[in-house]
């Protein structure tokens, strides 16, 4: 079981297994996120990392395990009532609205938040804008987008929502090294500007191991180690599973 602390503040998951069909994608997965923190979920393909995020976010209920926020357990809670209450995440695809435009994409997300007036969604997207540096873009239909743009569209959207936990599945994904720092640069930008916690799963390793505090390694569904990018990067299991030999 997670320790009581977390579970009285923060995102928490103990215990978290998912059996498919006879397969065991996560075998009794503790997880914590806490605001202001920005961790990394690594591993190879196939460990499970995705399942997780879908299990955290509520896309999937889990065969073993509990969810909880500010310990509260949400873990039959649906996706969208997750979003309501501050846990947002991004997919891999990021499937913006074509046919509107950047701004309009930002106001929509919004727009989903429980109780959320025109009025309001539109400061928050100006600033979120901002807080991405999205001037420039803003009245780009989201169907002409560079990938990288687009890409950070996505986390734009997700922000619109008020996330007080972010899940980010992949966001460098096709990104090159120049647009991948940048977006590192842009992550902990909106980590200070909204204190939200931000769990960066991923494969770009310069990314991971620059940006995050912590970071968590799954194998074939269950963690292997936890620590910071030194202490991951030394951990005999992590370099046999996922890194290999400098």
């Amino acid at each position: 079981m997670m320790s009581g602390s977390m579970t009285n503040t923060g995102l928490a998951g103990a215990g978290i297994t998912m059996v498919f069909g006879g397969v065991r994608a996560l075998d009794h997965v503790d997880f914590e996120l806490r605001e202001g923190e920005i961790m990394g979920l690594i591993g190879p393909n196939g460990a499970g990392k995705s399942t997780l995020v879908n299990v955290l976010s509520g896309f999937q209920k889990p065969t073993e395990g509990l969810v909880w926020l500010d310990g509260v357990d949400i873990t039959a809670k649906l996706s969208h009532r997750r979003a309501q209450v501050g846990l947002v995440r991004t997919f891999q695809s990021v499937r913006l609205f074509s046919g509107l435009s950047v701004f309009e994409n930002l106001i929509a997300s919004g727009l989903g938040r429980a109780r959320t007036s025109v009025a309001t969604a539109t400061a928050r997207a100006k600033e979120v804008a901002q807080v991405l540096d999205l001037h420039d873009s803003l009245e780009s239909d989201a169907s002409s987008l560079s990938h990288g743009l687009e890409r950070l569209v996505g986390i734009g959207r997700a922000l619109a929502a008020l996330p007080r936990f972010l899940l980010l599945d992949e966001p460098a994904a096709g990104l090159n090294e120049a647009e991948s720092d940048e977006l590192g640069r842009i992550l902990a930008r909106v980590r200070d500007a909204y204190g939200c916690g931000i769990c960066v799963i991923e494969h770009d390793m310069r990314l991971i191991m620059s940006l995050c505090e912590r970071i968590d390694v799954l194998d074939s569904g269950a963690i292997i180690a936890r620590g910071t990018a030194s202490e991951v990067q030394r951990d005999p299991r992590v370099i046999e599973a996922y890194l290999g030999v400098a």
